[in-house]
């Protein structure tokens, strides 16, 4: 072997034991995770790979950001070619695929192209971090200079990969031509020389040494989603979309609830804060965060890997007892406060726009437990919340008598009255608001007067109906919400319910996605999609001279748009009215929250903006006579907004039911 060969083989050597020690710690740190099964339904799990990791679909929802990134990254996935290459020719001398013939030409021509393809990437990177600022990488001092210099290294990669094929087409080590596009014009700048030899081997250990160094680097950096973002991707969560994790309250070995530090977080928790490259997506669509609250959901999984960091050599090692500095702390409290985690209103905003899968609302979910059923520490206000549920079973203070009230002269049978679902088309779960909110009991009753024009036979629970459980479920107390969960799923099978028809999205949701954990199957549909289907079948018939060219402005419900991909049918039953609809600009799966969810609707905000203020300018900016909402929860939110905006007197807020049933009746 050459001096050249047994230089590099030392370095490689070194280079690859110590990747293989850094990744051997990273699993080290993974393992004191919970374990959690993420191997179930490969297939599926290798199409998230393929659309979201490799053809980065999420990233693209950004299209200037997205587009950029996907240069740099399908960049390196061409060049890897190139790596290989230079390993193989350091360690047995000249070598390359020209074997390959055509096939090689293809390959040289591309990397050429995805080099220039990298550099403009890096450059558009660096001009939007640095020059334009973009307001969501704007981080810490830290954050940047790691950006700049992980840019700044794969800019000089790609350089060095150029200059090396120039210098060696030079010498005529390759031949000029189509193939080597870029490097064939810079060959120019270089003479057949002893200077062009020495800068040809100066070009290929730089590029060589460069890449290993790189290589090593990551896994100390933010930027070691570049090694962990497909795993994430592969591991992310398949059960229903936002459909929370059950605690088992059955399982008498268990001594705490939620979490409340490292080692009570699953591995895959684990894996999200090393996945994480602070690109600020999530906290740039969080409805909290943009009003000055202080969630802030990249914070919560930088600081889960800054305490995983902290505390996980120590865990390893044994010498946690011993290590009082580091035992002391927690995750909770240490790092993230009460006050982020009350903030939040589980829009899923976050998760949603995450390019790498990251599960944000589940970890805060599982914190907020741990406050609530460990320590009982949760905001004043929902001690009122809890004590009603368990008492009236609906969050506020109403006599648990009186559900039904809202149903007087409407001629609607109960279930108890009919026997089994059988007798009807479908149960119509009305829900706490619609069942006691003075606003939203209008609601009920437009929907049922269209149900009953459409000739669809339906019962209602009455006072055998009990709260679904989201509200306790999303604020913590997940005993609470199993208790009413439970119950209810017995008065429903008790009937054989098959079919159940909701207005509320968090209750369409709960008993859709997340009753089934507890043995409720159904088919739950939303009063949306219910009635868009009979508008569709021709069962409600719109009155042509009740049409109107009224201008509505739509306000998506995060639990209907991003948690179940409710979009179009409410549009295209606000249509069907002869509504001209006018968008807001944050609309559809990118809605803003109207900041009444994951238990806010009992909360006051402290500080801040609120949050259903800054919902409200959106509507009004659209200049709309009516906002339309399909949630007694927005419908609340954007009606007191619109009251503090003092317009009410020239925008209405009006479910989707009524608009439909307005457009039915006869004068």
């Amino acid at each position: 072997m050459s001096l050249n060969q047994i230089t590099f083989a030392l370095l490689f050597l070194g280079s690859i034991s110590f990747f293989a020690f850094s990744c051997r710690k990273l699993i080290a740190t993974l393992q004191l995770g919970k374990s959690e099964n993420r191997f179930d339904n490969i297939p599926k799990r290798l199409r998230n790979v393929l659309t979201i990791a490799l053809l980065q679909t999420k990233l693209l929802r950004e299209p200037l950001a997205g587009t950029l990134h996907l240069l740099i990254f399908w960049g390196f996935i061409a060049l890897s070619v190139v790596v290989v290459e230079s390993i193989i020719e350091g360690l047995i001398g000249h070598f390359s695929f020209s074997f390959l013939g055509g096939v090689y030409s293809v390959i040289t021509f591309s990397q050429e192209i995805f080099c220039l393809l990298v550099m403009i990437g890096v450059i558009g990177s660096l001009w939007r971090r640095f020059v334009t600022k973009v307001k969501r990488l704007q981080v810490d001092a830290h954050g940047s200079k790691d950006a700049a210099l992980i840019l700044a290294w794969i800019f000089l990669i790609v350089t060095f990969t150029l200059l090396q094929n120039s210098t060696r087409i030079s010498l005529g080590i390759y031949q000029a031509g189509v193939h080597y596009p870029i490097s064939s014009s810079l060959s120019s700048l270089f003479e057949y020389s002893r200077t062009t030899y020495v800068a040809e081997k100066f070009f290929w250990w730089s590029h060589i040494g460069l890449v290993l160094a790189f290589l090593n680097y990551l896994p100390y950096s933010k930027h070691l989603h570049v090694l962990t973002s497909v795993p994430n991707v592969f591991f992310a969560s398949l059960k229903p979309k936002g459909a929370l994790k059950p605690i088992n309250l059955q399982d008498e070995t268990l001594t705490k609830f939620g979490t409340a530090d490292v080692e009570d977080l699953t591995w895959k928790q684990l894996l999200d804060g090393y996945t994480c490259t602070e690109c600020g997506r999530c906290e740039s669509v969080c409805p909290a965060n943009l009003t000055g609250k202080p969630l802030s959901p990249r914070k919560i999984i930088v600081d889960t890997r800054r305490r995983t960091s902290e505390k996980s050599p120590v865990m390893i090692a044994g010498q946690l007892e011993s290590n009082q500095a580091v035992a002391a702390n927690t995750l909770l409290d240490n790092y993230i406060t009460e006050d982020e985690l009350w903030s939040c209103t589980t829009c899923m905003a976050c998760v949603h726009e995450c390019p790498v899968m990251i599960e944000h609302v589940d970890e805060i979910v599982d914190m907020r437990r741990a406050l609530v059923l460990n320590e009982s520490r949760f905001p004043p206000e929902l001690k009122t919340v809890f004590d009603n549920l368990e008492r009236n079973f609906t969050p506020w203070g109403f006599s648990h008598s009186t559900r039904a009230d809202w149903a007087e002269g409407l001629n609607i049978p109960k279930m108890a009255e009919v026997g089994d679902a059988k007798n009807v088309d479908v149960l119509f779960w009305v829900g706490c608001a619609g069942a006691y909110d003075a606003r939203y009991k209008k609601v009920s009753v437009a929907f049922s007067k269209l149900m009953q024009q459409a000739g669809i036979k339906f019962a209602i629970l009455g006072t055998e109906e009990k709260c679904n459980g989201d509200a306790a479920r999303r604020m913590g107390n997940e005993y609470l919400a199993q208790t009413m969960m439970a119950e209810n799923i017995e008065t429903l099978n008790k009937y054989n319910v098959k079919k159940i028809v909701a207005t509320c999205p968090h209750c369409f949701h709960s008993l859709k996605k997340e009753y089934p954990q507890f043995g409720g199957n159904f088919e739950v549909v939303h009063h949306t999609d219910f009635l868009n289907q009979l508008v569709e079948e021709g069962k409600i018939k719109v009155q042509e001279k009740k049409k109107s060219a009224e201008t509505i402005t739509y306000h998506d419900s995060c639990y209907l748009a991003r948690y179940n991909d409710v979009i179009d049918t409410p549009r295209a039953t606000l249509e069907a009215t002869g509504a001209q609809l006018v968008e807001m600009p944050r609309s559809k799966d990118k809605g803003l929250c109207c900041g009444a969810g994951g238990g806010r609707m009992w909360m006051e905000e402290h500080i801040g903006k609120r949050i259903n203020i800054e919902r409200t300018e959106e509507a009004l900016s659209t200049n709309a006579s009516t906002v339309a909402s399909a949630c007694p929860f927005c419908m609340t939110m954007m009606n007191d907004g619109v009251k503090a905006k003092e317009a009410a007197e020239k925008v209405q807020v009006k479910d989707i039911a009524e608009i439909l049933l307005e457009a039915v009746e006869a004068k």
